[in-house]
């Protein structure tokens, strides 16, 4: 059992039956499905009636236990998960996860009908079975668990009905599911408790938001019976309502001010138990900001509504944002405003209206692009933003309601809107300032030091401020002592040397790194740590680390799809000063929630992963082949020429002719990084647990 479960998770086994009576734990019927069954016995697949269904596969009926123990094992069969452990595993007998010793013991009986059909009673199985102890027995099937003898046995588990799709039948009475769930008075007399798909408490519309919740827990437990709910895996989004955080998808069926249910079945026991144990209930004990990590956003609450708009900074600040931020872009005019990028393709809607404009600028970017600099204000405003999915090609869409929510923020809008609310502090990101200056006779330094002081923000009263920027000559014109100054390093980089945390600390007090350059990877695994973070603080350079995101494809696999998780080892594991995230209501919950403070002395806590410890499971021939280091970090990457002067307009045709090579900010490669890989484990099962380019 893992670790990073709560010490009273119930292990949930379905049981079948081989040929000669043995029981194992295996998900659906077909074990082509989840082994190599197919490929060790091709031509014993076989084809048969399933609850009124023809169906098609190998079955266990057909397999004494020795043929399966002997030739068979496990596959993943959810492709978005690691395929390092197929062919490593056997399956599990009950007896099996019997010597588990689990604290509680959950055998669930899903086709009994079609195992009596082919000579093999479940009911004379489990009262064989007197020297294992079931605390909980479940099946969807009536005249089985009105079968059961429970008086009889060692300990008297719970008796669960099993509810499937509303229009499937129940073999027993032939009525649908839909029917029986409206007679729980009648459920009540055979069983306990009833384990039900999430669905059936919290509909979900065919638009993939959350409809008003049934009164389906209430009506049970006024009944006295248990309310168990099953379908959660962190890989297999629920509703737009949750925003890829699983723990939040939890809690809305645990700490509800209607209902909670007595229970969840899963794939991923580790968050169950996190949402239980440091999230529900906690709102009187939440921590406070003091001392902690701070929060950035990446674009405001881009996960949520388009980024640089008016709702996506007021929902950073109502998500506990520490720091919001602003990319600062100029008009062709000289209006300064905020948005992620001086292309406008990506992030608003300026494809088709200004296709014609496009043009390709290697100085600010590889591909064609709308830059923000050859339209004027009045053009950009004829906008709308567009909510950015960065893992759309994979059917990840980012409330697709909030498509084009929203207004564009010109840079002193921004600093208003910041100091008229409780946000802490701001962070001004500035970006191709050189090119912007030389070419376009845009000063974006000069625009960004006339909004700070206009605002009064240069006199570090209330506001905290941080200044951001790949090159150093842009941090080296901001003196104001009050001003934090921030490196963006955008590549991977190894070690850091004392020479180049020397000639950083000479233009800036941080420095905001990729993910990778913290925790070195392999493939999707995480390889180790790095020292990076503990060279630039030993140098009294704070460190941030960028950018998280809630999906799970963004997520190395050791996080087990959870990005409380890949928090909460960025925070405890390497110890980082602040995250910058596109969700900053996920890093906000960690960060008051007891579990994230390490000096706690808690029964339960979420704990960083320990690099290596999955794939030392798996077989070294299966694992990725492992990465070349990252190039250390030299002083000569961090150290940018002086900022050209801003060319007047009558220089700027003359400025656009072609020049010699432009030069690069400072940075050991520009090679891209991809940063969208993904995690998800081959976990025993959940709080019920379910038996047996993320870097």
């Amino acid at each position: 059992m893992s670790p990073n479960s709560l010490q009273d998770v119930v292990l949930f086994c379905d049981l079948q039956l081989t040929k000669d009576g043995v029981g194992i734990c295996k998900t659906d019927l077909r074990l082509d499905n989840s082994t190599n069954i197919a490929s060790v016995f091709p031509k014993r697949g076989n084809t048969y009636q399933v609850n009124g269904q023809q169906v098609r596969g190998w079955f266990s009926v057909d397999f004494t236990a020795d043929e399966l123990f002997s030739n068979v094992t496990l596959v993943q069969n959810i492709y978005s998960r690691p395929s390092v452990f197929d062919g490593s595993m056997p399956m599990s007998t009950i007896d099996d996860v019997q010597g588990l010793r689990p604290p509680r013991f959950w055998l669930n009986m899903q086709y009994s009908t079609f195992f009596k059909e082919h000579k093999l009673d479940a009911l004379d199985f489990i009262n064989l079975a007197t020297d294992i102890r079931f605390d909980f027995i479940s099946s969807p099937e009536i005249g089985f668990l009105k079968g059961l003898d429970v008086r009889s046995m060692k300990t008297k588990p719970k008796l669960i009905f099993q509810f499937l799709k509303r229009d499937l039948m129940e073999p027993t009475t032939k009525k649908s599911y839909g029917d029986l769930l409206k007679d729980l008075a009648n459920v009540k007399t055979f069983a306990s408790g009833i384990l039900v798909p999430k669905d059936f408490i919290w509909p979900v519309d065919n638009n993939g938001y959350l409809e008003p919740y049934s009164t389906l827990v209430p009506d049970a437990h006024e009944l006295g019976l248990e309310v168990y709910v099953s379908g959660f895996a962190n890989d297999i989004p629920g509703s737009y309502n949750s925003s890829y955080d699983p723990v939040f998808e939890y809690l809305q069926f645990i700490e509800n001010s209607k209902f909670s249910v007595d229970g969840v079945l899963t794939d991923f026991p580790s968050t169950a138990s996190e949402a239980i144990a440091c999230f529900a209930h906690n709102q009187n004990n939440a921590l406070s900001n003091k001392g902690q990590p701070l929060v950035i956003t990446h674009n405001g609450a881009s996960g949520i509504y388009p980024g640089c708009t008016d709702l996506a900074y007021k929902q950073a600040v109502d998500d506990g944002a520490d720091i919001i931020d602003c990319s600062v872009q100029m008009s062709k005019d000289g209006v300064a405003f905020c948005l992620d990028s001086a292309d406008l393709a990506g992030s608003t809607t300026a494809m088709p209206s200004f296709v014609s404009r496009s043009t390709t600028i290697p100085e600010v970017q590889n591909s064609t692009g709308i830059f923000s600099f050859e339209l004027t204000w009045t053009e950009i405003q004829t906008l709308k933003p567009n909510l950015v999915s960065p893992h759309s090609k994979l059917g990840l869409l980012r409330n697709p309601v909030a498509k084009n929510m929203g207004k564009l923020l010109t840079l002193p809008e921004f600093l208003d809107l910041a100091k008229n609310s409780t946000v802490p502090g701001i962070m001004i990101n500035i970006q191709n300032a050189a090119y912007l200056a030389s070419k376009k006779g845009l000063g974006v330094v000069d625009a960004v030091s006339s909004a700070l002081a206009n605002a009064s923000y240069d006199k570090g009263a209330t506001k905290r401020v941080l200044i951001q920027s790949d090159d150093s000559s842009v941090l080296s014109a901001f003196k104001n002592p009050s001003f934090q100054r921030v490196l963006l390093i955008p590549e991977q980089v190894g070690e850091t040397a004392k020479p180049t945390t020397d000639e950083i600390k000479q233009f800036a007090d941080a420095v905001n790194v990729i993910r990778s350059t913290l925790m070195a990877h392999s493939g999707a695994f995480i390889s180790h740590f790095t020292h990076v973070a503990s060279e630039m603080q030993e140098a009294n350079i704070s460190v941030y680390v960028s950018v998280l995101r809630n999906e799970f494809t963004t997520i190395a696999y050791d996080f087990f799809s959870d990005p409380t998780v890949e928090i909460a080892s960025f925070v405890t594991g390497v110890g980082v000063d602040g995250i910058v995230t596109e969700f900053p209501a996920t890093a906000r919950a960690y960060l008051r929630s007891p579990c994230s403070n390490p000096d706690a002395k808690l029964t339960y806590t979420i704990l960083p992963v320990e690099p290596g410890s999955i794939t030392e499971l798996a077989e070294p021939e299966a694992l990725p082949p492992a990465q070349s280091p990252a190039p250390p970090l030299q002083p000569a990457d961090v150290v940018d020429p002086p900022l050209p002067p801003v060319v007047d307009a009558a220089d700027r045709a003359q400025a656009q002719t072609p020049a010699a090579e432009p030069k690069e900010s400072s940075g050991p490669s520009r090679a891209v990084v991809n940063a969208a890989l993904c995690f998800i484990m081959v976990v025993l099962t959940s709080y019920l647990c379910s038996c047996y380019n993320r870097f």
